[in-house]
């Protein structure tokens, strides 16, 4: 899967590549797509929700330039497999999930697995995770409509946000939003890509 669906497609920060490794991707999808869990598309995760094309996940975190000491949120928890990909590559995780029974079963999972350095909720990620802010990378893995304004406040000086933008089931540009020292931001298109929507709590 790496050498054939990611190295090949140009992906090669040396701990991303090491991460796609160690990760066991079959972990992540139900029983009755394990035999798929390493083919080139996304997969049915139940409620919805999908786990990313391996290239995609790679490229999105080799997007955000990760390094051991970072501190990451993720919006989007799903499956758990992202997440693990972030922690292999970053010091901490903090990932949401709006989804109640994804956000269990991404819980126990990763737990299962070992690990630690994750801190989940279930929750809102449109609003981000004011208490653990700044963050020094920020990841979204559902579409949305516009950038959130409560993830840019919490991206620290020098940081980077990945989010995929544009309407809902329809194609999408994957957008690369970085944060300079002095606060000024800047976004970048990066590629055309295809996620479920970024959902929201409803006001009532």
């Amino acid at each position: 899967m790496v050498r054939e669906q990611i190295e090949s497609r140009g992906i090669t920060n040396a701990a991303v590549l090491a991460a796609m490794h160690q990760v066991p991707r079959h972990e992540f999808v139900s029983e009755r797509w394990i035999d798929a869990a390493y083919e080139d598309h996304p997969l049915p995760i139940g409620y919805g929700q999908t786990i990313s094309q391996p290239y995609i996940v790679a490229l999105m975190t080799e997007l955000l330039q990760p390094t051991r000491g970072a501190k990451v949120l993720e919006v989007g928890t799903g499956s758990g497999y992202q997440t693990a990909i972030l922690a292999e590559v970053s010091a901490e995780v903090y990932s949401i999930e709006i989804l109640e029974p994804l956000a269990h079963e991404a819980a126990e999972r990763l737990r299962r697995l070992g690990y630690g350095r994750v801190h989940l909720k279930q929750g809102d990620g449109y609003l981000g995770w004011p208490e653990h802010a700044p963050f020094d990378a920020i990841i979204v893995t559902a579409g949305a409509d516009h950038i959130p304004p409560p993830l840019v406040d919490q991206l620290k000086p020098g940081g980077r946000l990945v989010i995929p933008v544009g309407d809902a089931h329809e194609e999408q540009v994957l957008t690369l939003v970085q944060k300079s020292a002095d606060g000024n931001v800047t976004t970048r298109n990066v590629a055309s890509v295809l996620f479920v929507p970024l959902t929201r709590e409803s006001a009532g």
